[in-house]
């Protein structure tokens, strides 16, 4: 189908040519001696109404002397006159007389066209005109070998001179331009043999290249090929249009580059992430290179110093990703357009800056911009623009877009800055709230690692301890605070603190988790409406107990991931018991899982960040970690490192906590336990045994103090029990002594009176030992003492 259907309609003949004008002939006397049948076409008058008659009849006015007088002048002659048509009707017509006399012969030929079809070919003559001498569109036609033919005074500016490209090939015209548009084929020979071959025209192809007429700066021009055709459809060839578009092009490369920085500068909330990301948006469409200096202070993330020297010790930014990130010193002289803009605050235009190194100072270096880093109005650093290969100077417009840039970049750079400073609060904040150094216990060897996620994600809410309980047992937690921030690390050093104590209360591991439980969900009531109760809700914590007398280890969990365990042979155990609600639901049960764990066994404690990322599910994580606990016989620290070398790679999306713990038994000789009928008369049989005990362990230096202590602690029991007294001696990093027994009253430290009998006892005793206390147990209750071994 055509695509210009009305495109015949269009006729550059002009009116009055005779092949389309009325022509008629007039005698010497001014009467119709020729009409031919274009007259009548027009007038409607036949030959035989009009031949010998005068041609005055024709006119819609009285003739006057005018008719005759152009009927006897010399030269030709045009006018406009109206004519009387058959029909009745007026026609203003353009009329042309043209003497005869030279031909011997005494008439004159008369054109006549419809006026106002004359004015509409002149005015398509005059556009055409327009065309070729006025318009700044480029016009320039090629013959059907692709050479120049043709070319209107806009494309001869652009050439600076049209005539020595005539006969040339298109390719000489912009030797080093080149097409931006990849919509057709890049090469200008194949648009142009495919626009002849085929009929389809090519529109708003993007050419760039530098004109002959101004060879410094590079232009950019919108161009359409179209085929020519002569009346018999004969292919002539083709013509060219092209607009120059150097300044809409531009401007919209400006707001396409804005659009671009405002959606990558300062998304990584990394201040030398955000300094490559301002390079990476600017070269090379507005600069060759972008480099950015900043004061050490900014890139640790701490406030920029106020009251140095503008431009010294600056840091120079290298590498756009991790790997190639490095920093280099700079300083600029006083006198140094660096300098002055970093003191001003404002941009700096500088063709090449003399007072930079050599090295630093690319040979073919046109134009340079210094922006200062401004947000706040404080200087955060400054970012020089430089050209290179590119000769156009920074012009007005690219030095406001330059400032833009500038001021995006120091925006996120001064975010980038302030997430640094609270990342390291929060992170310094945590550590401050984690265990410094484990204490050494009897019961366990352990190693642990705490990894914090990536910085871009924050500090975490994980935590670990190990906490040392009576009868030398140790109890072990490991806890998690969903989210990330100060306020996750504040929660998770609360929860820590609060599981430590109520650990000292010698609380089983499923009833601490019940109280534990009870008080994040009060905790959380008063800030239903303050967006912090969503963490709280978001708290897991497992508490275990492992008692090395008897190698049982009892743990209970509030959502946590339940304990890995490798026995001494190697063999991995998971349990199956499924963990309890996350703390803060209240009201659901948790429940204890008891496990008897032989010497030398191997339990992983440990957070979510260890075996779950984006990239695998926590099954297989779990699976990963239980196959490197496999190695169980390798030292607590190797296997640590093998666990968490074992992670995917790449950034972490969560804090990594694991505590691993080698257990041990107690030999049977450092454990001695008597059952003591409730007889007040077996309190001297019960020092006895105890002095006899201690003697053996080398301990007679703590006979007294023992003796003292152990006959409190069964008097008191024998005092109120119904029941057989059990006393049990520990040899351990100190004596214990642990008297138990089936009553569940709680004794209590009392000053006793000058006059009073008894309530000396528990005094005595808290006087004598490190430590004391009380523990009870579904039996009843266990009295202890701690006694330092000199």
């Amino acid at each position: 189908m055509d695509r210009f259907p009305n495109a015949a309609n269009v006729d550059f003949h002009s009116p009055l040519d005779l092949s389309k004008a009325a022509a008629a002939v007039l005698d010497a006397e001014g009467n119709i001696s020729g009409w031919g049948a274009s007259a009548q076409r027009l007038l409607g008058h036949p030959p035989e109404d009009v031949l010998g008659k005068p041609a005055g009849r024709l006119l819609a006015a009285a003739p006057g002397q005018r008719l005759s007088a152009l009927c006897r002048t010399h030269k030709p002659r045009s006018t406009v006159l109206d004519l009387s048509c058959r029909d009745g009707r007026t026609l203003r017509a353009a009329v042309t007389f043209s003497p005869l006399e030279h031909l011997g012969v005494a008439a004159t030929v008369v054109v006549a066209a419809e006026l106002e079809a004359l004015r509409g070919w002149e005015a398509q003559l005059a556009m055409l005109q327009g065309m070729a001498t006025e318009s700044t569109v480029g016009l320039t036609i090629f013959d059907t070998d692709m050479r120049v033919v043709w070319g209107n005074v806009s494309t001869d500016l652009e050439l600076a001179g049209i005539a020595q490209y005539i006969g040339r090939p298109a390719s000489d015209l912009f030797p080093e331009g080149e097409f931006i548009s990849r919509h057709h084929p890049p090469d200008e020979d194949q648009i142009m043999e495919h626009v002849m071959t085929t009929g389809e025209p090519i529109m708003g192809m993007h050419y760039r290249g530098r004109a002959p007429a101004d060879p410094v700066r590079e232009h950019v021009w919108s161009c359409s090929y179209h085929r020519l055709v002569d009346a018999r459809g004969e292919l002539l060839g083709l013509f060219e249009e092209s607009l120059d578009i150097t300044e809409r092009y531009r401007a919209q490369e400006r707001l396409s580059l804005l659009v671009r920085a405002g959606k990558r500068i300062g998304a990584s909330l990394d201040v030398r992430r955000t300094a490559a990301e301002l390079a990476d948006v600017a070269v090379p469409q507005l600069a060759d290179e972008v480099l950015v200096d900043l004061p050490p202070a900014v890139i640790e993330g701490r406030q920029p110093p106020t009251g140095s020297a503008p431009g010294h010790s600056l840091l120079r930014m290298h590498g756009r990703t991790p790997e190639e990130f490095r920093t280099s010193p700079v300083s600029y002289p006083p006198s140094s357009p660096q300098a002055q803009s970093l003191a001003t605050g404002r941009l700096v235009v500088d063709a090449a800056p003399p007072e930079a190194p050599v090295e630093e100072r690319p040979a073919a270096s046109h134009s340079c911009l210094f922006v200062p880093l401004l947000t706040r109005n404080t200087v955060l650093g400054l970012a020089t623009f430089r050209r290179s290969s590119n000769p156009d100077p920074f012009g007005p417009e690219e030095q406001t877009l330059a400032v833009e840039l500038a001021e995006r970049a120091a925006v996120g750079i001064d975010n980038a800055r302030r997430y640094t400073s609270q990342h390291a609060a929060a992170l310094v904040l945590q550590r401050s709230l984690l265990p410094q150094h484990l204490p050494e216990q009897s019961a366990v060897d352990v190693a642990y690692r705490y990894l914090p996620a990536d910085s871009r994600v924050g500090v975490g809410g994980d935590w670990f301890d190990l906490i040392p309980l009576s009868g030398a047992r140790v109890g072990l937690t490991v806890g998690d605070v969903v989210g990330h921030g100060m306020h996750a690390a504040a929660t998770m050093g609360r929860l820590r603190a609060t599981v430590r104590t109520l650990a000292l209360l010698d609380l089983d591991p499923a009833e601490l988790l019940t109280r534990l439980d009870g008080l994040v969900a009060q905790d959380s009531e008063p800030h239903a409406n303050d967006g912090l109760s969503d963490e709280a809700l978001g708290v897991t914590c497992l508490y275990a107990i492992y008692n090395p007398v008897n190698g049982r280890c009892s743990w209970a969990s509030a959502g946590h991931p339940p304990p890995i365990v490798a026995d001494a042979n190697g063999s991995v155990a998971l349990s199956a018991l499924a963990p309890g609600p996350p703390l803060g639901l209240g009201g659901l049960p948790y429940e204890n899982v008891d496990l008897n764990l032989s010497s030398g066994s191997v339990v992983a404690f440990f957070t979510d960040g260890v075996v779950e990322d984006r990239r695998t599910d926590i099954d297989s994580g779990i699976d990963r970690l239980a196959h490197v606990l496999t190695w169980q016989r390798c030292p607590l620290e190797e296997l640590c490192d093998r666990a968490l070398s074992a992670r995917p790679p790449g950034p972490q999306a969560d804090d990594a906590t694991l505590l691993l713990v080698r257990t041990r038994r107690l030999d049977a000789d450092r454990v001695a336990d008597l059952e003591l009928p409730p007889d007040p008369a077996m309190v001297a049989h019960a020092r006895t045994v105890a002095e006899q005990q201690l003697e053996a362990w080398g301990l007679s230096e703590l006979a007294f103090t023992a003796e003292l202590v152990v006959s409190e602690l069964v008097t008191n029991s024998i005092r109120y029990a119904t029941g057989p007294v059990v006393l049990r001696l520990i040899k351990d990093r100190s004596l214990l002594c642990e008297v138990s027994d089936n009553a569940h009253t709680a004794p209590h430290l009392r000053r006793a009176r000058r006059d009073d009998e008894g309530g000396r006892g528990l005094f005595l005793v808290a006087q004598m030992s490190q430590r004391w206390g009380t523990r009870y147990t579904s039996a009843g209750k266990t009295i202890w003492a701690e006694l330092a071994i000199p």
